[in-house]
């Protein structure tokens, strides 16, 4: 944002040194030791120091250097705090900057020559073109439409020092647009402030004539930041006929539009430039707020577009509400530009809805953000994702948009502020995948992730972070869909919460009164406990009720995940992230569904996708780390176990993980000192005790002894959880670690396996 180039970050310390407390890298090996102490905690300066970002998750390729990955100075993963500079504006919800329009000076902005091009010259009555040039004679700026006789005129009607209303002093023209003259001018009433006057283009179009009374009305009633501010009516009477013409007395914006700065941008590069997509997408949460504001009044506006939208400083305001509406109303023209409507089939059918005003937002965040022939081939479609650099690299911006401009009116977003949720869902992934920084933010629609016991998942054993979890733990770790809190059986169902499954299903059964909520909550209690078809008939009878609720869909992605049955579960969960672009859940879910499916490639990029954004879904760490690990990439794998939070309840297993991973399974010839010595460190800094501590010291040391007497390098100069990495010294320290794992054992037999493990592996000795 500064135009400077990024720190360059220390490098991790090195593990060929790992850092080793107190004197043990210095002790004499002795003939039979005593038992060794617990290494002290290594200093935080040591253990805590923040992993490279650059090297952990910057970039969606994987591949980490190894002192990144496997340093144990770095096992924390701390998130930062920082957002981005306190030079931000209020655009993008605070999360992006966007570089302030300089307020113009209004009699800079004043038309020269203020002339209709003839291109933009139709009869107002049957829409034929007039005042064309012929014969080399230029086209007549007022006269008679050869088609139906209508008169026309796109001459200014206020020239400049007119005093309209004995008030409004004229300056001169600032623009045309489709339904009128824009003046400048200023009020001599009040401080002489700037005011623009608003009158008609084409003073023999009725339409036109109507248009402008609705706009007057509707500004009227309007009163919002980003919507231009009406100050009043004012009249002054038409210079050929005397008859009086009402100016609407509108606030002066000084700025420019979003089309101005998208041809200032073109004409200053090589003319295919676009504005950034972060920087559109902030735009569009504005727009968005402004549209649900008119919905809220039942108010359309009908024709959005780019040149309708003026940043002024660190502003946006909507402009030109000449063809705003009223939703019931059926009989009024309807003003809409080809290339951002609606298909016209659908506005001859329905009309204008909500639906096709945040199509019309879909279609100019695409015109903003990449180039494609916008008003031909692809009149009323996005184009195929692959043709468009910009959508390949962001896939939730392409199912945004998508989404936005579906041809079937059911599939679009039907609120402003619903489509602003997935917008500001998408805006935080992508400035993510910029800079690295996670960009997270609870969810309105979704509760947290669940880690449950029981399940054979994490929190049964640690170990198993590295192994594909079972379908009932899949399913189980999801993120649920938040409940209605005004449903009728909201209490009842608060009191349920603590029941067991089997007689949480019981209970719901048997309820007096059967709401959505109930009927999802029993979907949901069936899934989990394995009855698949009974939740589909479950969810069918909610199907009925309430048809349009996504949750239905989600619940039904879920059974066949639970089921085990992936390919379906991957193909369900894909429709919902096109349907929730903006939410991890979706994609949390689809990246499970595609590692059971044994997708991992596919997998890892959803994963990632996640964790990149959101830090608090643990399971996306995880899942890529098993999956990474799965394709041979251990030090990826170890990587991404390191980024896990300190303040995370999961950092230490994290960390367990990543030990496990660091030393693989016994016998394994792919292990390195390296990553033995990185195992070492982070098996110091965790200091672990009890029965967990000495199995995963066990794994460690017999690692390390496997890897000295396959290489025959031992090396007396560097200590392994306060061993020296030599075959004495490991065989030492492993005789140790099984009789203390002997002492937390709670049957005989154990404790008389653990002795004999340590009588075999101690060194030989005389004594």
């Amino acid at each position: 944002m500064c135009g400077m180039p990024p720190s360059t970050p220390s490098p991790p310390e090195s593990p060929s040194a790992p850092h080793t407390p107190g004197s043990a890298s210095g002790r004499s090996q002795p003939s039979r030791p005593s038992r060794p102490s617990r290494p002290s905690r290594p200093s935080r300066s040591a253990a805590l120091s923040r992993p490279s970002r650059s090297a952990a998750l910057s970039r969606p390729s994987w591949g980490m250097s190894a002192g990144s990955a496997m340093s144990g100075a770095s096992p924390s993963g701390r998130v930062s705090t920082r957002t981005g500079s306190s030079a931000r504006g209020a655009l993008g919800a605070g999360l992006v900057y966007v570089p302030p329009v300089p307020y113009k000076d209004p009699s800079e902005a004043i038309m020269q020559d203020p002339v209709v091009p003839e291109k933009n010259r139709s009869c107002g009555s049957c829409g034929a073109a007039v005042g064309q040039s012929r014969n080399g004679r230029p086209g007549r700026t007022e006269g008679f439409c050869s088609k139906c006789g209508t008169p026309y005129s796109f001459t200014p009607k206020l020239q400049p020092g007119e005093l309209v209303n004995d008030q409004y002093e004229v300056l001169g023209c600032l623009a045309h647009g489709g339904l009128g003259w824009i003046y400048l001018a200023k009020d001599r009433k009040v401080s002489d402030r700037w005011v623009v006057l608003k009158g008609l283009l084409n003073t023999g179009d009725a339409e036109a004539h109507q248009a402008a009374a609705a706009e007057r009305a509707f500004l009227a009633e309007v009163d919002h930041p980003n919507i231009v501010k009406i100050w009043s009516v004012a009249e002054h009477p038409d210079p050929a006929s005397g008859i009086p013409i009402a100016y609407i007395v509108m606030e002066y914006v000084g700025g420019r539009s979003l089309k101005q700065l998208l041809v200032e941008r073109r004409e200053s590069g090589t003319g295919d430039e676009t504005l950034p997509v972060e920087q559109v997408l902030a735009y569009s949460l504005e727009v968005l707020r402004a549209l649900g504001y008119l919905h809220s009044r039942d108010l359309l506006f009908c024709d959005f577009k780019p040149d309708n939208v003026i940043q002024s400083e660190e502003q946006v305001k909507l402009i030109d509400l000449g063809g705003v509406r009223h939703l019931d109303d059926q009989t009024s023209a309807v003003y809409a530009t080809p290339g951002y409507r609606v298909p016209e089939e659908e506005l001859t059918n329905t009309g204008p809805t909500i639906s096709a005003d945040l199509y019309t937002v879909g279609r100019s965040m695409a015109v903003l953000s990449f180039n494609f022939s916008w008003t031909r081939r692809y009149q009323h479609e996005i184009p195929p994702r692959e043709t468009v650099p910009l959508l390949v690299r962001y896939e939730s911006y392409d199912r945004l948009l998508r989404r936005a401009t579906a041809r079937d009116p059911q599939q679009r977003f039907h609120a402003a502020d619903e489509m602003a949720e997935q917008v500001t869902g998408v805006l935080r992934e992508i400035l993510a995948l910029g800079d690295g920084e996670p960009r997270p933010s609870s969810s309105t629609l979704f509760s947290a992730e669940h880690f449950s016991a029981g399940t054979g998942g994490i929190l049964d054993n640690p170990d198993e972070i590295l192994h594909t979890p079972s379908a009932e733990a899949f399913a189980a770790a999801l993120p649920v869909p938040l409940a209605d809190a005004e449903d009728p059986a909201a209490r009842m169902l608060t009191g349920l919460a603590g029941l067991g499954t089997e007689q949480l299903v019981v209970s719901l059964r048997s309820a007096h009164q059967h709401t959505p909520e109930t009927r999802l909550m029993l979907a949901r209690a069936l899934i989990q406990l394995g009855r698949g078809q009974e939740a589909v008939e479950c969810l069918d009878e909610a199907a009925v009720h309430e048809p349009h609720d996504w949750r239905v869909s989600w619940y039904r992605a879920l059974v066949p995940l639970r089921m085990g049955e992936y390919a379906d579960a991957r193909n369900r969960f894909d429709a919902m992230y096109s349907f929730l672009p903006g939410e991890v859940a979706p994609k949390l879910a689809l990246a499970t569904a595609c590692e059971g499916a044994g997708e991992l490639g596919r997998a890892s990029r959803y994963y990632w996708l996640v964790w990149n954004t959101d830090r608090s879904y643990v399971s996306a760490a995880f899942g890529l780390a098993r999956c990474l690990l799965a394709q041979g990439d251990r030090i990826g794998a170890v990587g991404v176990l390191n980024t896990v939070p300190e303040l995370s309840s999961l950092h230490i297993a994290a960390q367990q993980a990543a030990i496990s991973a660091l030393v693989g399974t016994r016998g394994d010839a792919s292990v390195t000192k390296q990553m033995l010595l990185a195992a070492g460190e982070k098996l110091d800094y965790l200091n672990l005790g009890g029965q967990a501590g000495g199995q995963l010291a066990a794994r460690v040391l017999h690692a390390a002894l496997d890897w000295v007497q396959a290489t025959g390098k031992p090396d007396r100069t560097a200590t392994l959880a306060g061993a020296p990495l030599t075959e004495r010294g490991l065989r030492t320290h492993l005789e140790w670690t099984y009789r203390e794992l002997a002492r937390y054992t709670n049957t005989e037999s154990d404790r008389h396996l653990l002795v004999d493990a340590a009588n075999d592996i101690r060194p030989r000795t005389w004594v």
